[in-house]
């Protein structure tokens, strides 16, 4: 398995040039079964990546592209009356994927962002009062716009808390630029992806890196850095529970990463601020030290004792 997790990365790496922090990060949340928020300017590869991720992975993938009029039966379908049987019949939405990539989520109401609350959460819907799981692996890859962009909006804190990790895949240097030109001079790489993974064995790696193992210090690390969170006077509304449980995870991903079974404290820091970040809200003293969520969570990572874990 290790080494179908390395030609995935390579897949990746000749699909998506120059951003394997990135790709390695979104590869990580898939496997802590967590959803993915991407923030960036358009045409830099979003939804290239969760295409690419989807066929390499095996998954079932939909898109719905958020607009304006998008409904929230759309995401999570609607039962119609059926004349020929005389009963209403549940007929699925986009959600009922492996993969659901949520393109430009912040140009749709609130009403239509708030069908995903209870997906992202339990991994069902409900309709008519009728409850409808998802296939399962199920990820929820989300693109959003800067905010100020036309047409956007806030996402609600209730909405970005469900998100695992929070990502910015920026422009790609000058060398990945032209080589990415180059690649795509005759065909686009992505047409010619193959699975490496089975669902199956994604499920599978799934449930390993559940099983890696943290350790007393390392799970009272991560409680510190959420209290630090919500103690600094630059922040509001500090890491929540839920916040911290996904920190684990992700932690926990890393380490399956680096071909380890335990977790050790540099884990949880290489993921901290991708965790964290989008969860925080800023008190106005961040904004008059021209502060923002990372450049606070980098300082308290520096301020928390880092305990010494054998391995």
């Amino acid at each position: 398995m290790a080494d179908k997790i390395t030609l995935l990365q390579e897949q990746l790496g000749k699909i998506i040039k120059g951003k394997k922090q990135i790709t390695d990060k979104m590869l990580m949340a898939v496997l802590a079964k967590g959803h993915i928020l991407l923030e960036d300017v358009p045409g830099v590869g979003k939804t290239t990546t969760a295409l690419a991720l989807s066929r390499l992975m095996g998954m079932d993938f939909n898109r719905i592209q958020f607009t304006p009029d998008v409904v929230p039966s759309d995401v999570t379908g609607f039962t119609m009356y059926d004349k020929a049987s005389g009963q209403f019949l549940y007929r699925p939405g986009a959600v009922m994927c492996n993969m659901l990539l949520a393109d430009e989520i912040n140009r749709t109401s609130s009403k239509t962002q708030s069908a995903l609350l209870e997906v992202m959460e339990e991994g069902r819907v409900t309709v008519d009062q009728e409850a409808h799981p998802v296939p399962q692996p199920f990820v929820v890859i989300a693109t959003e716009n800067p905010v100020g962009s036309l047409g956007t909006q806030l996402l609600p804190e209730s909405q970005l808390d469900r998100f695992m990790v929070s990502l910015s895949m920026g422009y790609p240097d000058h060398d990945s630029l032209v080589e990415l030109l180059r690649d795509r001079q005759k065909e686009n790489p992505l047409e010619h992806t193959a699975p490496v993974l089975t669902r199956e064995e994604l499920l599978s790696l799934q449930e390993q890196v559940q099983k890696v193992y943290v350790s007393d210090a390392v799970l009272d690390y991560a409680v510190s850095l959420a209290e630090a969170t919500r103690a600094d006077e630059l922040i509001t509304l500090g890491l929540s529970p839920r916040g911290t449980l996904a920190l684990m995870r992700m932690a926990k991903a890393h380490a399956f990463m680096e071909k380890r079974d335990y977790v050790v404290p540099k884990d949880v820091q290489a993921v901290f601020a991708d965790v964290a970040g989008h969860r925080m809200v800023l008190d106005t003293k961040a904004r008059y030290e021209d502060k923002g969520p990372r450049q606070i969570l980098e300082q308290i990572l520096l301020q928390v004792p880092v305990p010494r874990v054998d391995g």
